[in-house]
Parts: structure tokens; sequence; C-alpha cells
């Protein structure tokens, strides 16, 4: 049986890959968006719109959401996880490779993060 952290490694990985290849059709990618405050990451392990940010970047973080969860769902199922349990740990890895300044929300509210 594979480990929690490769699971989350693996899932890490594939969701990478899928929002790499999405990116393209965007004039807006994920990482300017999170730059310019237009994106922000949830603790359930989906983008959001934060406060005071305009709806510039909606497209991109709906696209982006559906892509995590078709992941989330497969890393869910083939792990007997629920889609929350892999949403919170997905969360963890992508937080811990946020820059300082990017806005998280954590338990319904808003913040920027600090390092």
């Amino acid at each position: 049986m594979r480990t929690l952290h490769s699971i989350i490694s693996t899932a890490a990985i594939v969701l990478l890959l899928l929002v790499s290849t999405a990116l393209p059709a965007f004039a807006l990618d994920l990482e300017t968006a999170r730059t310019k405050g237009l994106a922000g990451e949830v603790d359930n392990g989906l983008l959001a719109v934060p406060p005071g940010a305009g709806a510039e970047a909606q497209e991109l973080i709906t696209t982006i959401n559906n892509s995590r969860r078709a992941e989330y769902a497969k890393v869910a199922a083939k792990n007997n996880l629920t889609l929350d349990a892999v949403g919170g740990m997905m969360y963890q890895k992508i937080y811990s490779r946020l820059p300082a300044g990017t806005w998280v929300q954590i338990q319904g509210r808003w913040i920027k993060k600090a390092q």
C-alpha cells in the first residue's frame, strides 16, 4: 500500500501537469493571477477570487478548479478517501510552495501568506 506522502506527491505532479497544459489557452496564467491578487488558494484545495479582486481571473479559476476536482476524485477513489480529505492534503502541499503575499483562505478567512 502506498504511503500518504506518495499519494499526495503523485497527485500534485498530475495536477501540475493538468494545469500547465490548460494554461496556454489563457491570457492570464495562475502564477500571474496569484501575484496580482486575482486568485487565491482555499484550504479545500481549490482556487477562489480573493477580497478586492475583480472577475478577471474567474475563467482561469473555474477551469483549474474543474481539473483539480477531477484529479482529487481519482485520488480519493483510488485511496478510499473523501474529496475533502484529498483537497485538504493538496492545499497543504500547494501552500508550502506559495510565495509570501499570496492570498489564502483558511477556515473562511482571507489572509496574505506571511512567509
